[in-house]
Order: C-alpha cells, then sequence, then structure tokens
C-alpha cells in the first residue's frame, strides 16, 4: 500500500519528436524524466514515487526511469483515467501530481501540500493559485505538484465527460467547488509574477533552464534560491515575459 502516491505524468499526448525530447533531452548530464523523478523523491512525506504512462511510450520510458522506480502503464485512453488505475493498482489513498514539463518541482512544495491536506482531512483537492485566481499549474511557472484524495479522482473519472476534463487530470476537480472540498494556497510572492516562466515548452525554455542550473549548480535549485537568481537577472526575466506572450498569441 502507498499511503500518499507521487506520480510522475508522461503525457503522451504530445507525440513524435515533441514527446521522446521532452522525455529523454538531457538536463544537467540526465534524462528529463530522471531529474524529475528524483527531485520528486526528495519529498519528505511521499510514501511511494511511481512514472505512469500508456503503452506507446513503454520502452522509452523504462530505459530511462531509474530501475528503484515503479512505472505503472495504463491502457486507458485518457490521463485521468490512468492516474485513477494507478491509485487502485498501489492502494493509494493520497496522490500528489508531478508534469513532465516541470523540470524545477520543487520538493519543499510538494511537503507543503502533503501536510495541508494532514492538516485538513476533509480536502478533495490542494493546489497553488496566482493572485489572480488561477491554478498555478494552468501557468508556466514551472515548480508546482497539485494533491488530490484518490475518491475525488475516482468520483470525477465516473462523472467527467469532456476530453479537456479527461486528459487534464484535476481540472474537473478544480473547477467543480460545488462538488469538491478545495484548499487553495498561494503562490509565493516572488514566484506570483508574469515574468518567471520555468516550465518547458520550447528550445528557449530549455536555454533559460540550462542557464538557471549553469547559475546554481544541480544542489541550489530550491524555489526561493532560482527567484533570487531571477529577480538579480533582468534580462532573463524579460526573455521569459516575451515568451509567455507569444504562447498566447
Amino acid at each position: 500500500m502507498a499511503g500518499t502516491l507521487g506520480i510522475v505524468e508522461v503525457d503522451t499526448s504530445l507525440v513524435g519528436p515533441a514527446s521522446l525530447s521532452l522525455v529523454s533531452r538531457r538536463l544537467g548530464g540526465k534524462p528529463l524524466l530522471e531529474w524529475i523523478v528524483r527531485r520528486v523523491t526528495d519529498s519528505l512525506f511521499l510514501d511511494r514515487v511511481v512514472v505512469v504512462v500508456d503503452a506507446t511510450m513503454e520502452d522509452t520510458v523504462r530505459a530511462l526511469t531509474p530501475q528503484d522506480i515503479s512505472i505503472f502503464v495504463s491502457r486507458q485512453p485518457d490521463m485521468l483515467g490512468r492516474f485513477a488505475a494507478a491509485a487502485r493498482e498501489f492502494d493509494a489513498h493520497q496522490l500528489v501530481r508531478v508534469g513532465l514539463d516541470n523540470p524545477f518541482v520543487d520538493p519543499a512544495l510538494i511537503d507543503r501540500l502533503v501536510c495541508t491536506a494532514n492538516t485538513h482531512p476533509g480536502c478533495d483537492y490542494i493546489g497553488y493559485y496566482s493572485h489572480d485566481g488561477q491554478p498555478a499549474v494552468q501557468t508556466k511557472l514551472g515548480v508546482f505538484a497539485e494533491w488530490a484524495r484518490a475518491d475525488a479522482i475516482f468520483q470525477a473519472e465516473a462523472l467527467a465527460t469532456i476530453d479537456v476534463d479527461r486528459q487534464h487530470v484535476t481540472r474537473y476537480l478544480y473547477s467543480h467547488p460545488e462538488l469538491f472540498q478545495l484548499r487553495l494556497i498561494p503562490v509565493p510572492p516572488q514566484l506570483d509574477r508574469q515574468d518567471v516562466r520555468l516550465s518547458i515548452g520550447g528550445e528557449e525554455d530549455w536555454e533559460n533552464a540550462q542557464r538557471i542550473l549553469d547559475a546554481r549548480g544541480p544542489e541550489n535549485l530550491g524555489w526561493q534560491e532560482i527567484a533570487g537568481l531571477l529577480d538579480s537577472q533582468p534580462r532573463i526575466r524579460q526573455h521569459m515575459a516575451s515568451l509567455d506572450e507569444v504562447s498566447e498569441d
């Protein structure tokens, strides 16, 4: 049994070279998948970490995942179904979701989610939110995970019918506050700004990630250290803001 299960999501809605690049491209000398898995396993309050993928990329993911990490291969057609299946397989009561496009996901912020869940046992979903009310997972901030109660995921699996709710695991939860009990944690103000973009979406995001890694080193990549670096690098922030403007057009 895994009471609190961390799930690294390999989203196979990206196909071909884009999907392969996101999984296998190297950061800090490691494939991105391994890099993110290791950051997630630094969390103190996850009982187990698994990688969830469908059969189309099973061989690639197995080759890149550390041997001490389980891989759950699901034949469900959407991510919501795969998460629900993984929760049943590992008998998890709580799930923490991490996207593969977030190389700087912060284990301390993961631990805050789990601690918040433990002190508010009635919650169905816990996530970080920007000052404008937008879920952090819908932004390009790139350091945040989400927490959900397994039973809430099962309920969403049974109720969600439209594609966007099936492909984005937690969207049905936070979009239906009349059905689920939500708890929202404010994004730290040092990150809650339009000129911070740490998720991976294109070549220039890779370049920015490498600049941050070169400047801080692999052992100093907590969100506070990254925010402090960016605060002293207006050119990088300006570049990040311009990338967000392009992606919105």
